[in-house]
């Protein structure tokens, strides 16, 4: 008998039980709770909180590890997250705010830092960040499976979601986070899009590109990122699209143009050979010349030309429009012939699309795929303020394809905005799967003003999410309740999404914003330094709303337009600071004082136990810091005897002396400027 018959078979049976297992995982269903779709930074970031959180969950990734986008993406490599690592502070918080790489855990030294220093860090390093977080946390991650279909089962008492990936294995789950990010590229449908590169399967070498003349569809960051990079070797580098571009720094809205990628700018405004053309590109025809006709662009630069170029025309000078694919045009069919000094003229040698991308709708069957956004063009799902689909209830969309909520508005379509609303989302699914609180800090009214300013020093939820994420203030008499990073445009339905109730004392909302007034960002006079004119201020600077009840849905879609939240019953901006620390007492402090006070009813202000002893021995109701701090809110005894010994020595005054009249006349004209109502004065509590 041969001596290697039995390891054969050995070998053979192992075979056979290895394909059973995989067979029968092939047509087995799992069950979770929450499966998490995408194993990119929204994804993990969720599955942190859920794993802190104890819930059953899994993530799933079709690829063979964490944050694939990043392996390919961006195509040169640079990512233009900043990674400021050296800030002079030691706050970890405060220290976010300047550090557009890192996802959020209860480990202060699981950083981006750790894997680059570099200001504008390699794309490679984001991968290596991801995998570092993955195991360090622990998450459950199952790689290689790729869902081809998503539909929802509907039962007579609950809403579920079942996902089929290509060995047709199924994964049940009765909550969907879709982290899926943005990953279709963005096309546009024209005579001769076929003759067009895109920027996903481009090349990167700046040589293939030496001596050649190259227009790009599009002016966000890809196509500047592509321009930037064949700037040195290309003849002629030309960017066509609808609309001028956007540069972050005027606009504030950091997926505009960056300055790291805009050299072409340069380039194009010192007229060196380069160009920026405005042109709507559903207009646009991408051709190839005929050798035939004979029109004005003809004769001699007809044979400098080289074989293969293509041509810019426009629709309307197509002479056959039923042909829809036409690929190539005669001499009278190019805008040179109608007008002479066209802009795109001269033919090219590479025209490249770099239109960005969109979601992919089309693994979810129609029982579950959300509606298209009016945002971006249709590319973004529509949702909810809580980040849940329109008609998709239990199915919530995280990170990137998050975007429709905030769409040039905020930073929820990038990693520093959006590690902030999936923290939002996952106390929204506390709330209601589990009847878990929305986070809240229990504060007497005298504490509020110092939380305050230590949340606009150093928070970095509000600070990037600005005008989306804000904090709410609940005011219950002597003490309030504070309620960080909520979702604002979800403010009607803040006491069934948070579990806590509105008392009659009203609420403050602080949330941060940038002044709406179109300005020269770099002129003189951009800044407002007088705090009586703070509502004028241009860049960021904390904004506090305060409202006697609940705004309604109505007065939501009824809000002036521009602001972020309902007109308020008084307004309070603190005015912009250039080195965003507002703590001065004159300009920040005191201002901040007199509007809680007006919407409080009562002295904040704070005393020494000196005055508080004094305070308790001349008043009936000492001030509240007093009566909270000094006294524990025992008070004095009531005595009629020392009251009448109190008169009679002149240390209590009578109500002629006394002055009520409230806040001081600058003060008040600037509640008035802002448009906020104005008591004729401050009740102060006494």
């Amino acid at each position: 008998m041969d001596s290697s018959l039995p390891c054969l078979i050995l070998f053979i049976l192992i075979g056979l039980i290895k394909c059973s297992v995989d067979d029968h995982h092939r047509n087995s269903t799992f069950h979770y709770d929450y499966c998490v779709l995408g194993a990119g930074p929204a994804g993990l970031q969720m599955g942190h909180f859920l794993s802190k959180a104890k819930r059953n969950y899994i993530i799933l990734e079709r690829n063979s590890g964490p944050g694939s986008f990043f392996n390919k993406y961006p195509r040169h490599r640079k990512l233009i997250s900043i990674n400021k690592i050296h800030t002079g502070r030691q706050n970890r918080e405060f220290n976010l705010r300047h550090d557009w790489n890192s996802l959020l855990s209860d480990k202060p030294d699981l950083l981006f830092k750790r894997v680059s220093s570099e200001f504008y860090p390699p794309a490679d390093a984001f991968p290596l960040y991801l995998s570092m977080y993955v195991k360090e946390l622990g998450l459950r991650v199952r790689y290689g499976v790729d869902i081809g279909r998503i539909r929802a089962v509907q039962s007579s008492t609950s809403r579920s979601y079942v996902l089929t990936d290509q060995h047709s294995t199924e994964y049940k789950c009765s909550v969907l986070l879709v982290a899926t990010g943005l990953w279709v590229p963005q096309e546009v449908e024209f005579v001769g899009s076929d003759l067009v590169e895109g920027y996903e399967s481009i090349s990167t070498n700046p040589e293939d590109y030496k001596d050649q003349v190259v227009l790009i569809l599009g002016k966000g960051n890809s196509a500047f990122e592509t321009a930037q990079s064949i700037l040195g070797r290309a003849s002629h580098v030309h960017m066509v699209s609808r609309n001028p571009i956007r540069l972050a720094w005027q606009t504030h809205y950091v997926g505009d143009l960056r300055a790291v990628n805009n050299e072409l700018i340069d380039t194009y405004q010192l007229k060196s050979l380069d160009g920026l053309v405005e042109a709507h590109l559903e207009r646009l025809v991408i051709a190839q010349r005929k050798e035939k006709g004979n029109g004005r662009s003809g004769g001699k630069e007809h044979s400098k030309e080289k074989k293969g170029q293509l041509y810019v025309t426009l629709n309307k000078y197509i002479q056959n429009q039923e042909e829809k694919n036409v690929s190539d045009v005669t001499a009278e069919e190019l805008p040179g012939y109608h007008i002479d000094n066209f802009s795109m003229r001269k033919p090219y040698d590479r025209v490249i699309r770099c239109l960005g991308f969109r979601f992919n709708f089309s693994i979810f069957d129609s029982s579950a795929c959300p509606p298209n956004s009016g945002n971006a063009r249709g590319r973004l799902p529509e949702l909810t303020p809580w980040y849940e689909g329109h008609n998709t209830p239990g199915l919530f969309v995280l990170g990137t394809a998050a975007h429709s909520r905030d769409y040039r508005l905020s930073a929820g379509g990038f990693i520093h905005g959006f590690r902030y609303t999936v923290r939002a989302v996952h106390r929204v699914l506390e709330r209601r799967y589990h009847s878990n609180l929305w986070p809240s800090t229990k504060l007497l009214t005298t504490q509020l003003q110092s939380w305050i300013l230590k949340r606009v020093g150093e928070a970095s939820g509000t600070y990037q999410m600005l005008e989306i994420l804000g904090d709410v203030i609940l005011l219950r008499g002597s003490h309030c309740e504070y309620v960080e990073e909520f979702p604002l445009q979800a403010l009607p339905q803040f006491s069934s999404i948070s579990g806590h109730e509105v008392s009659s004392h009203g609420l403050v909302v602080l949330l941060m914003q940038y002044g709406k007034k179109k300005i020269d960002y770099l002129g003189r006079g951009r800044a407002v330094t007088d705090w009586t004119k703070a509502w004028k201020s241009n860049f960021l600077h904390p904004v506090l709303y305060y409202y006697d009840t609940l705004p309604t849905e109505k007065e939501m879609k009824l809000r002036p337009h521009g602001w972020p939240l309902p007109r308020p019953k008084a307004i309070h901006h603190m005015v912009e600071d250039f080195l965003a620390e507002w703590e001065s007492p004159i300009s920040h402090i005191q201002p901040l004082r007199r509007f809680l006070e007006h919407c409080v009813q009562t002295d904040l202000r704070a005393f020494y136990a000196e005055s508080c002893f004094r305070s308790s021995l001349t008043r009936r109701k000492p001030p509240l810091f007093c009566r909270q701090g000094y006294l524990k809110q025992q008070g004095v005894a009531h005595s009629r005897v020392l009251r009448h010994h109190a008169h009679g020595s002149g240390l209590i005054p009578t109500e002629e002396d006394a002055d009520t009249s409230g806040a001081d006349s600058a003060f008040s004209n600037y509640l008035a400027q802002a448009e906020a109502s104005v008591s004729s004065g401050l009740k102060l509590d006494f």
